[in-house]
């Protein structure tokens, strides 16, 4: 047997599975006396990290020599000692209380004094894995925390993903805890493949990539891979990252993916609270554009987000949102750019031409936010005031070619394949 684990379409693990699973996987891992690191998601991943922490905790710590956790924050932006201590359902106080044999960790993937160099893609393999589409080297850093452990445990979701096809695993490490260049290289990859053409398909490019620099990793590697439905788990798969994510990514297939029988006109895509700005909350257009008609509009209500990003908005407010091949076409004046800023930009205004100057976006995408009107339109997308949006007034009228989702951005929408 591959994976440690079990999953099901039809009911959810109680937490008495999740605590046999969890018992069975750190047993068969031997982890006596070993320094251990869990790398987990931050609070834009939905998961029972409230649950799943003291379970760990109690297997591990008695029988570790260390246990560090560190949050896989790509770029976002730094958790607080309060957000921490809520995705894992304490208090701060509580976090030491509960928690006193392990120290918590954010990922600085800025400061080059956190990373360290651990190898480099050749511009061989980059050219076979990208199909002619790259061909350079990229060198790999991550986060220097791996080089004092010995064993590192991947503990997070496996949901469709923009960027990678579907998301967990050995991503958790890149981008997770990763440096600046792997990390555009990554996202600009998947940005020139497409979000239609790259979420919810298993095997992509991006998915050898992030392998093959995990590979480079001097540390064993593990993975806790969960299937999230609802407020529970429909699925949590143990093994090697590459087994435990190709298992979660199967399930996640069968749970996260919604064919419905006709393209939209209309998507109001509400972006839930743990998505505190539009980099985030861009998830509620990559999990929909595959099913929005040609020139049909996608409106992103979230009242709540007030800010493009607080770590990339002023690139953002620059460069503006904009299709694949607009910056394709003009690649000699945006390069400059941090590629992964440049990919998210494409992934949100979502696929269209650029031709003879003139860009046409397939799709409209529409801010009903916090942010104001004059950002908005600098940043070319278009705005909508949110206090005269009743998104009830958008439920049930799917006859009409409006889709209403009161929780947008972890589930993929897909047209059903015709016979």
């Amino acid at each position: 047997m591959r994976t440690i684990g079990q999953g099901y379409s039809d009911r959810l693990l109680q937490k008495q599975d999740m605590l046999s699973i969890s018992r069975d996987a750190v047993s068969a891992w031997k982890i006596d006396g070993k320094r251990v690191l869990l790398v987990v998601p931050d609070g834009t991943r939905s998961c029972p990290m409230d649950v799943m922490l003291p379970i760990l905790y109690d297997l591990i710590s008695p029988k570790s020599k260390s246990l560090d956790v560190l949050i896989a924050l790509g770029t976002h932006s730094p958790m607080s000692d309060e957000e921490i201590g809520r995705r894992f359902g304490v208090t701060v106080a509580e976090l030491g209380s509960k928690f006193p044999k392990a120290a918590f960790f954010n990922h600085m993937w800025k400061d080059p004094a956190h990373l360290v160099n651990v190898g480099a893609l050749s511009s061989a393999e980059v050219e076979k894995i990208t199909g002619g589409l790259f061909k350079m080297d990229v060198t790999i850093t991550c986060n220097r925390m791996i080089m004092d452990h010995d064993i590192v445990i991947i503990v997070g979701p496996v949901f469709p993903h923009e960027v990678v096809g579907f998301s967990g695993g050995n991503k958790y490490l890149f981008p997770g805890i990763a440096g600046q260049e792997i990390i555009d290289f990554f996202h600009w990859l998947g940005a020139v493949i497409t979000n239609p053409e790259i979420i919810g398909r298993k095997y992509t490019p991006v998915r050898a990539v992030v392998d093959k620099a995990a590979a480079l990793l001097k540390i064993d590697r593990k993975a806790m891979c969960m299937v999230v439905k609802g407020d529970g788990l429909a699925g949590m798969y143990c093994g090697s990252p590459e087994d435990a994510w190709s298992d979660a990514a199967d399930l996640s297939d069968k749970i996260h993916i919604k064919h419905m029988d006709c393209s939209f006109n209309t998507v109001l895509s509400c972006a839930p609270k743990m998505y505190d700005d539009l980099w985030t909350g861009a998830k509620c257009m990559y999990k929909v554009e595959p099913v929005v008609a040609d020139g049909g509009k996608v409106i992103i209500y979230a009242p709540h987000i007030k800010e493009v990003s607080p770590v990339h908005g002023k690139i953002l407010e620059e460069i503006g949102y904009h299709t694949r091949d607009f910056f394709l076409k003009q690649w000699d004046k945006y390069k400059k750019y941090p590629w992964g800023v440049v990919a998210h930009s494409t992934h949100v205004k979502g696929i269209g031409t650029y031709d003879n100057g003139i860009e046409k976006p397939r799709v409209d995408v529409i801010l009903a936010t916090g942010i104001p009107e004059q950002i908005c339109r600098k940043i070319n997308l278009g705005y909508m005031d949110y206090r005269q949006i009743n998104p009830r007034e958008y439920e049930n009228r799917e006859n009409e070619g409006i889709l209403y989702l009161p929780k947008a951005g972890e589930i993929l929408y897909r047209r059903k394949v015709k016979l």
